[in-house]
């Protein structure tokens, strides 16, 4: 068993320092400020799969081999990721993340995932960095009807555990620097405050599952990253997009994805 995967079956989540590269971290920053302009109407926090299941950057940074390396330590050979979110917290503005079990929102049959919460920046208390309750990994899963509806002028997510059911004091801070990853497990209860400092906030989610789950949630496309697809579980899987000179964010290698893929 490695460290990685020791930690986390103990505290439910760990953190990989150092995982990726200050360039790659810049350039998911970047990346972020150009999904904001081309989809004005979308908020950073609300960055999410469909916006970027074509997009050639994101897909040769879900396959990055740093990435996938971790990912397959949990899940093994035969890796997918079924779904990316960046969730971008503005300066002084940037919603808070209800409390919440990520697994509660997922359509995956088993619930076999691993998520990589990937710093672009410097994720602190004061920007409003991730929070978990440790032992929460053990407990079971709630149902939609546990939950409450939420204002989303305020929160991310439009459902969410009540805050009176969570004890503030037991939750640790996850404080990351750009190129850190935290990996969680999907049944922790965590969340995140609001932004109120002078700083961007940006992480990405990426959830990670082998190739023998299935994705129940018809029309879904995920991108495979490694090994071998399973025909029987009959997911679907993106095609990997060519880059195109002003429809794409140009990013370091975007050369070698012109005419499709690598």
């Amino acid at each position: 068993m490695t460290k990685l995967k020791q930690e986390y079956d103990e505290a439910g989540f760990c953190i990989a320092r150092n995982a990726i590269d200050a360039g790659l971290a810049a350039e998911m920053v970047a990346h972020v400020h150009w999904l904001c302009e081309k989809h004005p109407d979308v908020r950073p926090e609300r960055l999410g799969h469909g916006l970027m299941v074509d997009d050639p950057f994101m897909h040769r940074l879900v396959t990055d081999d740093r990435l996938v390396d971790i990912a397959a330590q949990f899940l093994g050979p035969n890796v997918a990721m079924f779904a990316a979110h960046y969730i971008a917290k503005k300066p002084g503005t940037g919603q808070a993340v209800q409390w919440h079990q990520d697994g509660s929102y997922w359509p995956l049959e088993p619930m076999e995932v691993a998520t990589l919460w990937v710093a672009g920046s410097d994720s602190t208390i004061a920007t409003g960095c991730m929070r978990v309750v440790p032992g929460t990994q053990n407990s079971r899963m709630l149902k939609r009807s546990e939950m409450v509806d939420l204002d989303p002028d305020k929160y991310v997510l439009g459902i969410g555990i009540r805050s009176d059911d969570i004890d503030d004091a037991e939750a640790v801070d996850i404080e990351l620097n750009a190129g850190d990853i935290s990996i969680h497990n999907p049944t922790i209860i965590h969340g995140s405050n609001a932004n109120t400092s002078d700083r961007w906030r940006v992480g990405l989610t990426l959830r990670y599952i082998p190739t023998t789950t299935k994705v129940t949630s018809e029309g879904h496309a995920s991108i495979m990253c490694r090994g071998a697809i399973d025909p029987a579980v009959g997911n679907s899987y993106a095609e990997r997009p060519a880059y195109v000179e002003d429809e794409h964010m140009p990013f370091a290698g975007c050369e070698t994805w012109v005419g499709g893929g690598r």
